[in-house]
């Protein structure tokens, strides 16, 4: 996939192609809908599938301070962009200047003279422009003059609610993971390195591997049932991860993310690695001695097992770097 950084300004983008817009953390199931139509009609016209976002996003300049944590970095996203068709990824600088561009004017300059865009499409509750107006109508009103065609893809509901990166974001927040990854039509996961702990893990008999998360929003304190792919091996690795403070052998600790793997014992430190977070299995909770936090490691381990035996990794939906 091509990835244009600065594509109304100094790069070169490529013409009169089928475009999207939009902001797509996550890249849930309501964004696959418009990639898929966007991906078909570019191949009918012969012309790249063509997605355009932005970085950072809107509401980290337009409200700082109540932008939420996002689900994806922008290189997940561009990788999962490319991973559902999307042959060009613009991706364009939100500035200041950008957030005061009236939505015609922007249409015009990026959509019709920059770009001659064939078609368009975008989730019909998308917003654009200063002060939010530019919508569906304003492209089709504005593309029956310039000569591109405009639609808008209707949200994808599950159950009585829609898809929506805010409602993902929300389950996640809860640590209900499982319910995460059926709206994004993917298990999901968190990318990190990992780094050398105090071995506490090893002591204790289940060696874990320490990872510093680079993604914004991961999932509440808890214990969950993961897996987690290391490069270096070309593997994913069934696993048992603890989000939390380790309220029983330390006070006032940090957050720390720490997976025992099941049957593996080698160092990977200072590797990046991707954890997929399957099903959450309890809260993170004080325990009255090391060794009765011991016993309830070694349930989990043999809990996570029988979900394995239950459910092989083979069988979800991975997305591996």
């Amino acid at each position: 996939m091509l990835v244009l950084r600065d594509p109304l300004a100094n790069d070169e983008p490529p013409r009169e192609t089928v475009l999207t817009i939009g902001n797509f953390d996550g890249v849930h199931l309501g964004h696959q809908n418009i990639l898929s139509k966007v991906v078909e009609r570019a191949h009918q016209l012969s012309t790249p599938a063509t997605a355009m976002t932005f970085d950072p996003h809107p509401a980290k300049v337009l409200r700082p301070k109540d932008a939420p944590r996002l689900l994806t970095t922008l290189g997940q996203k561009l990788e999962l962009l490319g991973r559902y068709g999307v042959e060009v990824a613009l991706v364009v600088p939100f500035t200041h200047r950008l957030r005061r561009m009236a939505a015609s004017e922007f249409v015009r300059r990026a959509l019709v003279d920059r770009l001659a865009v064939r078609e368009v499409y975008i989730g019909e509750g998308f917003r654009f422009g200063a002060d939010r107006e530019g919508n569906v109508e304003l492209l089709q009103s504005m593309g029956a003059e310039t000569g591109f065609s405009a639609h808008g893809m209707p949200s994808v509901q599950d159950g009585a609610e829609a898809v929506s990166s805010t409602r993902v974001r929300r389950l996640v927040a809860h640590g209900r993971v499982d319910e995460a990854g059926r709206l994004l039509g993917r298990v999901l996961y968190a990318d990190g390195r990992v780094f050398r702990g105090e071995r506490l893990g090893r002591r204790l008999g289940f060696p874990t591997l320490n990872t510093q998360l680079e993604n914004e929003l991961f999932p509440a304190r808890g214990v969950y049932i993961t897996a987690v792919f290391i490069p270096s091996f070309g593997r994913t690795f069934p696993a048992v991860t603890n989000i939390g403070v380790r309220p029983t052998v330390y006070e006032n600790y940090s957050t720390t993310v720490e997976s025992h793997l099941l049957d593996f014992s080698a160092d990977v430190y200072h590797e990046d690695v991707r954890l997929f977070f399957l099903q959450r299995l309890r809260d993170e909770r004080v325990f009255s001695s090391p060794m009765a936090l011991v016993a309830q490691i070694r349930r989990d381990v043999e809990l996570a097992r029988a979900w394995f035996d239950a459910h092989p990794l083979s069988s979800r939906e991975l997305v591996t770097p």
